[in-house]
């Protein structure tokens, strides 16, 4: 889908939303995954525990570049925070704005 500039513009505008494309069933799929290497840890092996930590700063990272990408696509702070049950201010606050 190619936008359509506005009218008076010569700018096309952004494109709202992309297809959502097993978004749920994906991402049941990676809790499995993590649930299964905590219990794996949990037997004894405690030398991935340190893998497992440096997830949450990778897991981070996504999140960062998944609300930037939602705000490029035209999604506001409000939109986003509201689905995060946070205010706008702090999702903006957290993000980085539109830097």
């Amino acid at each position: 889908m190619t936008p359509q500039p506005r009218s008076g513009d010569s700018r096309p505008s952004k494109p709202r939303r992309r297809d959502v494309v097993e978004n749920d069933e994906y991402a049941a799929f990676v809790k499995r995954i993590i649930r299964a290497y905590a219990r794996r840890i949990a037997t004894g092996d405690v030398e991935a525990l340190t893998d497992m930590v440096g997830l949450s700063s990778l897991l981070d990272e996504a999140i960062t570049e998944a609300v930037k990408g939602l705000r490029a696509h035209g999604y506001s702070w409000a939109e986003i925070a509201d689905r995060l049950g946070i205010t706008r201010q702090a999702a903006h606050q957290r993000w980085g704005g539109d830097k």
